[in-house]
């Protein structure tokens, strides 16, 4: 297990030093530079001003992003357990009928 060690990550010309470990590192530059541009967008088409507000309207923006890509995934998920439902149904049937 690696030591966690700072890293400097740029969010709305603002550094800051997050400590993560060497397997984290890339994740989180990811995250902070994903963040960074939320919180751009947020500031340029709200021409939000403070930093709180924009960082409260990014943060629900993400999680508004995360909670429909869960959803999505669930439907999937839905979607493929009734299609292997569907073809053991098939399977079981012309099993049967071969047996016969």
């Amino acid at each position: 297990m690696s030591t966690p060690t700072p890293v400097a990550v740029s969010i709305l010309d603002r550094e800051f030093l997050i400590a993560c470990t060497e397997q984290e590192r890339p994740g989180l530059i990811a995250a902070a530079a994903y963040l960074d541009g939320k919180m751009r967008e947020v500031k340029n088409a709200a021409r939000a001003s403070g930093l709180d507000r924009i960082a409260v309207l990014a943060a629900l923006n993400i999680t508004h992003e995360l909670i429909a890509a869960r959803q999505q995934g669930n439907n999937q998920a839905d979607s493929v357990a009734q299609h292997v439902q569907a073809l053991k149904h098939k399977l079981e049937g012309v099993l049967s009928a071969s047996v016969k």
